[in-house]
Order: structure tokens, then C-alpha cells, then sequence
């Protein structure tokens, strides 16, 4: 009971009791929601404390599984190491003649391979590290150049397109569309690299001049200066 001589004191414990009201009104509106995860205290720089997952109801229509991720770099398999080889133009290339296949890669990554065809044992093509030295859109290759008639059994004059020239002694990557049956099988070149029109044309466009051109696995020893321009 309240005493009529002490208005002051009624006056404030009536805003005390109005106040505990409506912090009791308040909680009453967030206990629900706080009540399904359990309370978590966070200290600044303090020890890391784990937060309970709330599982709320799957929207209409979502997936009830979650979609795996794309891995970011593509699976090579069967594809060989790239060849330590320094390159400045970050395009690095191995000819294996075991597979009878060119691999690329530019910078370090795995982008594409293609069948070819060799020299073929008469005219292998030798083993070792090559660099592009210069293109041409079209030229003619001829036996005679390095004394091999053109009439003769091993002599030739082909004009070929998207040549480009891995070495001194006359060796090329090129277009051979007569070829493009044994890519990938056999060798039957004079010693160049025979790929089909459309993979010399892809050649000729984004391979630099001193890309490394890596030849493996020949029965044609290492690299040799015959001073011949084969097809």
C-alpha cells in the first residue's frame, strides 16, 4: 500500500514497474526465434566458438541435394608432362612418335593435341628440341634443293600451306592434307611434321617464333644438319 504522504516515491516506482513490463513484453516477442539456436558468446580476438546450424524448411521448388562444382581445371588423362623447356613465348610442344600425336600448352596448362605423321624410317625425323624460326602462308618444298631429284623414287615438289620452319636443316610443321589417313598412325613424311590443313592453319596463326617444339621417341637419333627441306 502506497501512502498519499510519498506521491513522489508512487510516481517512481510506477515508471520502474512500467519499464519491467515492457522489457517482458519485448522478450516475449524474440523467444521464439532465439530458443532454436543455443546462446553463443564471440570475445574480440578471443577463442573461436563454433555456431550451432540452424536448419530451416527447403523453399518450394529447391533442389534437395546441393550440385556439385565443376572442377576448375580440366582432366587430361593420357596426356604426358609437359617438356621442361624454356619458352618465350609460353607455348611449349611435344611430338611423341610413339602416339603419333602433337601436344601444346601455354603457360604451363594443357590446351590441345593433334595426330601427325613423322618422318618415316627412310627419312626419320630426328629426336631433340626444336624452335620455330620463321612461316610461310604457302611455299613449294623440293627434293632437289638438297640432292634428291624430283623424278626420283624419294624426290618430290609439293607446294604446302602454313609451313612453319623448326630448323636449319629444313624441317617443318605443315598442312598435308595427302597425309591426313596415316596422322595419328603411321609416319611417312621426309622428315617434317605433317598435321591436317585445319591444324597447320591453327599453327601458323597462334604459334611465335622461338616456341620450343619438343620431338620424342623417333628411330631418328638426335638432331642432325642435313640441310633439307622435307614434306
Amino acid at each position: 500500500m502506497f501512502s498519499a504522504k510519498t506521491p513522489g516515491r508512487r510516481k517512481r516506482l510506477s515508471a520502474r514497474f512500467t519499464a519491467v513490463a515492457a522489457a517482458a513484453a519485448s522478450l516475449s516477442l524474440v523467444a521464439p526465434a532465439a530458443a532454436q539456436a543455443a546462446p553463443v558468446t564471440v570475445w574480440p580476438n578471443g577463442p573461436v566458438v563454433e555456431v550451432p546450424e540452424i536448419q530451416l524448411p527447403p523453399l518450394p521448388g529447391a533442389p534437395t541435394t546441393p550440385k556439385k562444382q565443376k572442377p576448375t581445371t580440366p582432366e587430361t588423362p593420357g596426356v604426358p608432362a609437359m617438356p621442361n623447356v624454356s619458352t618465350p613465348t609460353g607455348w611449349v610442344a611435344l611430338a611423341v612418335d610413339g602416339d603419333h600425336t602433337i601436344y601444346w600448352w601455354k603457360d604451363g596448362r594443357f590446351v590441345k593435341k593433334m595426330p601427325i605423321s613423322m618422318g618415316s624410317d627412310r627419312h626419320p625425323t630426328p629426336n631433340g628440341v626444336y624452335r620455330t624460326m620463321e612461316k610461310y602462308r604457302n611455299m613449294i618444298m623440293d627434293s632437289s634443293t638438297y640432292g634428291v631429284p624430283i623424278d626420283s623414287p624419294d624426290g618430290y615438289r609439293t607446294e604446302v600451306e602454313y609451313a612453319v620452319r623448326m630448323s636449319n636443316s629444313g624441317i617443318f610443321i605443315h598442312a598435308a592434307p595427302w597425309s591426313v589417313a596415316q596422322q595419328g598412325k603411321t609416319n611417312v613424311s621426309h622428315g617434317c611434321i605433317n598435321v591436317s590443313t585445319e591444324n597447320g592453319k591453327w599453327i601458323y596463326e597462334n604459334i611465335g617464333g622461338g616456341t620450343p617444339i619438343v620431338v620424342r621417341g623417333t628411330v631418328g637419333g638426335g638432331n642432325q644438319n642435313t640441310n633439307r627441306v622435307g614434306s
